[in-house]
């Protein structure tokens, strides 16, 4: 199916019929083409709405995380020269292994403020290029990994006003480049990976005199000549076992035994999915949340053909991906379900949504994840419509004006947005003469859901106050009010963990249904729902989450609320 691209052209209708023929033919035929053809879209099609935020950051958002403060953390890389953007106070970092400029007065992270709309320059010291992180049951983030002086620091970030991030040069017992953090049920980071890693390690580390490096060996069998299997796709299993997919095949993984629990079948057509030929993966909203035996899916979207990065070498750009493969991670016997999306996606982000489905954004048609390997951006983010039947799940969204090439980022923010920034596939930053420059740009994506005419039915919380704390199994109350006419078959409250985006995977995703036990009225047009918090920390990890409360998938604006 056609979809726009960057050099899409109008397509040229050609008369199918006469002016003889009969207008109930005409009709027919036009109706025909509506219900066959009902998610491709011209230029200015879809629905959605796009804002222009910052017209420069000065940095690339080569990673993002949102904090519980409402900020985002933003960070790029050290060692390619001068930012655009200014350290405070006349505040240089002096690095005498830097290759490029030794003393460097410029930012390479900004903090984001949401609501205020403005940033503020972040001073980091080692190079955190392609790395990796996670927020910790306090709400501090932990990086983690980068290159060259930074590939075994870790950084820590608090979440306050006048933070900064703090290093610790030797944090992590390996290099890591290109790995994958998850944050585990006793609070804990596994960091699982990286270029020439075929281990993980745990941060932090379990024992200080001890080795933390753990060998497994599913890295060394999905490693092939274009690697293929750099940034795996890592989630937190409902069992508290771990599932893996890297290159094309996936397995369940034991690790504090360090054992293979389940291999998985090879996704149909055998193509890589992980970096360079970067797809991306997203864990599907966990649903009936007291059964016995719980499902989890995963989808994972998009990709490179095998081969694709080796022929962006030689200057062969050839068609990515268009499918999708769906699989229950939890089911006796597994079977991949694949899925067409409306056109191929390399390097596209999957944000999962507060109401449950999947927002596919950012990327290319064609070449691979790499510098300058990838051609014709995809300014259509595409909607995952999670429980629609097969065939009937992707929906075109409106366009934006600006490219996400290598190195674009999304992430999920409160109030039901997407924030999106990045590009820049260029060794270092360019404006001028090349295909896609440097992109400094902020902007907002807002899913349908956030249409003026749906705020009749859009939820407004009440209580409990943002930031409150919840344990584990609790009988937890939430008040709502609805303008409009409450369905009350249509409402459930989700828990989403906001995760770290880079390289088109959000590391420590998850999205959790809490089904209501009791729906009451509390007054005119407000309402108490009572659901029950997951039961363990293996089904959510301690720490911070967004509540959003959704009727007729529609959600509320969220409110942070502490797992503990």
């Amino acid at each position: 199916m056609p979809y726009l691209s960057y050099h899409t052209t109008h397509k040229v209708i050609p008369k199918l019929i006469t002016m003889s023929s009969s207008i109930f033919l005409l009709l027919f035929l036009l109706f025909l083409l509506h219900i066959l053809l009902p998610t491709t879209t011209e230029a200015g099609g879809g629905t959605g709405e796009w804002q222009l935020l910052q017209n420069s950051i000065g940095v690339v958002a080569m990673h993002m995380q949102l904090l519980h403060n409402d900020r985002v953390v933003i960070y790029d890389r050290t060692d390619f020269g001068l930012s655009k953007l200014n350290l405070p106070g006349g505040k240089c970092r002096h690095d005498p292994n830097e290759l490029v400029v030794k003393t460097d007065c410029t930012a390479h992270s900004v903090e984001y403020d949401v609501v205020g709309n403005k940033f503020r320059p972040l001073f980091v010291q080692t190079n955190v290029w392609c790395s990796s992180g996670s927020v910790g049951p306090d709400g501090t983030l932990v990086q983690t990994g980068g290159s060259y002086d930074g590939e075994r620091a870790t950084r820590i970030f608090k979440p306050c006003a006048t933070c900064d991030w703090e290093e610790v040069q030797f944090g992590l017992s390996a290099r890591r480049w290109y790995s994958t953090n998850q944050i585990l049920p006793d609070g804990k980071q596994i960091i699982i990976g990286g270029r020439r890693q075929f281990n993980y390690e745990f941060y932090p580390k379990n024992d200080a005199a001890a080795n933390n490096i753990y060998s497994l060996p599913f890295l060394v069998q999905t490693n092939d000549p274009a690697e293929n299997n750099l940034y795996p796709f890592v989630f937190l299993n409902v069992d508290g076992n771990l599932f893996i997919f890297a290159n094309n095949r996936a397995i369940l993984f034991d690790y504090s035994n360090g054992r293979v629990v389940r291999t998985y079948p090879t996704i149909p057509g055998g193509d890589p999915r992980n970096y360079p030929s970067t797809g991306s993966a997203v864990l599907l909203p966990l649903r009936n949340l007291q059964a016995t035996n719980i499902e989890a899916e995963v989808l994972i979207c998009g990709g490179a053909p095998r081969g694709s990065f080796e022929k962006t070498l030689k200057g062969e750009f050839i068609g990515a991906l268009n499918t999708c493969g769906r699989i229950k991670i939890t089911d006796p016997k597994p079977k991949w379900v694949m899925e067409t999306m409306p056109g191929g996606r390399v390097m596209s982000d999957m944000v999962p949504l507060p109401n449950g489905n999947v927002l596919i954004i950012n990327g290319a048609a064609v070449g691979s994840a790499g510098w300058e390997s990838g051609r014709n951006p995809v300014l259509n983010p595409f909607l995952y419509k999670t429980n629609d039947p097969v065939g009937s799940r992707f929906v075109m969204q409106k366009p934006s004006a600006i490219p996400r090439m290598y190195h674009s980022t999304a992430v999920l923010l409160r109030d039901g947005r997407v924030l999106v920034a990045g590009s820049n596939p260029h060794m270092g930053y360019n404006f001028s003469n090349v295909l896609f420059p440097t992109e400094l740009r902020l902007e907002t994506f807002s899913p349908s859901y956030l249409d003026p005419g749906s705020n009749n039915v859009r939820p407004t919380i009440s209580f409990p106050a943002s930031k409150s704390k919840v344990k584990y199994g609790q009988k937890l109350k939430v008040r709502f009010h609805v303008a409009a006419t409450l369905d009350r078959n249509d409402v459930s409250v989700t828990i989403l963990a906001p995760p770290f985006n880079t390289h088109s995977f959000s590391m420590n995703q998850r999205v959790l249904v809490l089904e209501p036990n009791v729906l009451n009225d509390v007054g005119k047009s407000n309402y108490e729902v009572e659901v029950t918090t997951p039961g363990s920390p293996i089904l959510a990890p301690p720490g911070f989450y967004l509540l959003f409360v959704v009727h007729q998938d529609i959600p509320s604006h969220g409110i942070w609320v502490q797992i503990m």
